[in-house]
């Protein structure tokens, strides 16, 4: 009887230890089933190039902390923004969607705001799991409804799209106005001196460029020669203000101090920071202790600015202990120019450096140049570190963000972004198998290995281009290249394969009516 007891005991006993592995095994998949959390910070630099970088071969300045991020990280090779032109892709990232889509284009500084209330956005996506979402930096997404009051309430802005803090450039450096705007206010503004903007008409007594060629410390085009503000004449005019002026050669400090201020604020919670950079955009104008650190003049140098800029996020991450939890994510919005509106000998100074690396074209144009982006992710011991030749698009980092936090999209939320969360973190090696990309004349359609470039009706942008020594890559017939033969499409086989050029386009039409 005792020894039929015990059987029935051990028995019993085996059946416990067995659920209790089953239940400790159904909790440990679920808790990995549940959504990841960590920092997101992305880094978003203003025309740098795919060759721009030590980690991508550039020649005559060193970018250590970029390239340090990268030995940490996945180094993409075909990694693309939206456009080759910065609004549009800004508005890609954040909205997950093409900028064709809502006619976006380079805009003034007194445009309405882009993005509008009520808009689903990366932001606010982010902020239903829970984190805190910042935006410093760079803008040029417009701003209010329309001729906005900068004396008042600037809205709506990034508040109203899911950051829950903002310190901007409004548009960008070569535009009026020059002024911090810190959520909805102007930094800074005496209200006994209001400010006036106006891309029409010249407002208040300050000189132009045109008017005072002697007083602006940088050669400008015309269309850079209006209101002269701290010596450099700027697009549009500006009167008042004073007293909220920016000098060029405090963003370093200033922009990385308030990114710093908002990671202290929230390192104890989930956090967003949207990094958006003026450099390396002109006018050109590092911090002077950042003067001669490159053999490329001040085109160099704010790439070395920049580098350290990074840098020093990144170590306040590591002092407070956030690295090993924090998504960052590095790119640009859109290719390399050399001579934008400024002349600062960033042709004469140049010397064996390739800003567009391999490949043809750069800012404006629908070469490769114009959107293949150096673009680099780094999440300790998350990424799959080394090199990724995937095809993937800045558009996917929403999408891709959503699986990670665990946030269903909407239907029509982020209609463009591909959901590539492996990729993104280099674990997968296929993403994309095709992407349009936007210049400022056509779109182009990448195919698995080939480039179809739509034919444009007239190149009225020839001009424009060559002003800027930007090969636009525009043509009044359709070109295709095979990109694993000829990176730097060279070799236009248009007309030896009609049939694929008719099925290229065809596709390409259907993508920009009606999606992917």
């Amino acid at each position: 009887m005792i020894k039929k007891i015990s059987i029935v005991a051990s028995t019993l006993l085996t059946l416990m230890q067995i659920n209790n592995a089953q239940a400790a095994g159904a909790e440990a998949q679920a808790s990995n089933d549940k959504p990841t959390k960590p920092n997101v910070v992305i880094f978003y630099i203003d025309d740098l190039g795919y060759g721009d970088l030590g980690s991508y071969g550039a020649i005559g300045v060193e970018t250590p902390s970029v390239d340090k991020l990268a030995q940490q990280g996945v180094r993409f090779t075909d990694a693309h923004s939206s456009a080759a032109t910065c609004t549009p892709s800004r508005y890609s990232l954040l909205t997950g969607e093409h900028g064709f889509r809502n006619n976006a284009a380079i805009l003034p500084g007194d445009a309405p705001a882009l993005i509008r209330p009520g808009k689903a956005t990366l932001p606010s996506m982010l902020k239903k799991a829970g984190y805190q979402t910042a935006v410093v930096g760079k803008w040029h997404l417009g701003l209010g409804n329309g001729n906005v009051d900068w004396n008042g309430d600037v809205s709506p802005g990034p508040l109203d799209i899911g950051f829950d803090y903002s310190f901007l450039l409004p548009a960008t450096g070569d535009r009026v106005p020059t002024v911090y705007l810190e959520n909805t206010r102007v930094v800074n503004l005496d209200k006994n001196d209001p400010i006036t903007v106006s891309y029409k008409e010249k407002v208040g007594t300050r000189p132009t460029r045109l008017e005072r060629p002697d007083l602006a410390r940088i050669v400008a085009d015309d269309q850079h020669s209006e209101t002269i503000i701290n010596g450099v004449s700027r697009i549009g005019t500006m009167a008042g203000g004073e007293s909220a002026l920016w000098v060029d050669e405090d963003f370093p400090d200033v922009f990385t101090d308030k990114a710093i201020d908002f990671i202290r604020a929230n390192k104890n919670k989930p956090f967003f920071l949207f990094h958006s950079y003026h450099d390396i955009h002109v006018p050109r104008l590092p911090n002077p202790r950042f003067k001669g650190k490159s053999k490329m003049g001040p085109r160099g140098d704010a790439i070395v600015q920049m580098d350290w800029m990074v840098g020093k996020v990144i170590n306040e991450l590591e002092q407070l202990g956030l690295k090993e939890n924090t998504l960052i994510i590095f790119t640009s919005d859109n290719g390399p120019v050399l001579t934008d509106g400024y002349d600062d000998q960033a042709i004469e100074l140049l010397g064996e450096h390739k800003p567009w690396g391999p490949f043809r074209g750069g800012k404006y144009s629908a070469f490769e140049a114009g959107t293949r982006m150096p673009t680099i992710v780094s999440w300790p011991g998350n990424t799959q570190n080394g090199v990724s030749d995937v095809l993937i698009s800045q558009m996917d980092i929403y999408a891709s963000l959503a699986k990670l936090v665990g946030v269903p999209l909407a239907k029509g939320e982020a209609q463009d972004s591909e959901e590539h969360l492996s990729a993104l973190l280099g674990k997968k090696e296929h993403a994309r198998v095709e992407l349009v990309e936007e210049s400022v004349a056509t779109n182009s359609l990448r195919f698995n290995q080939w480039k179809y470039i739509a034919p444009v009706k007239n190149n009225n942008v020839a001009a424009f281009l060559a002003h800027k020594n930007i090969e636009g890559g525009f043509s009044q017939s359709p070109q295709l290249y095979d990109l694993n033969k000829d990176i730097n499409e060279q070799n236009n086989l248009a007309d030896k394969n009609p049939q694929l050029v008719k099925k290229l386009q065809r596709r390409l039409t259907e993508i920009v009516t009606s999606g992917y």
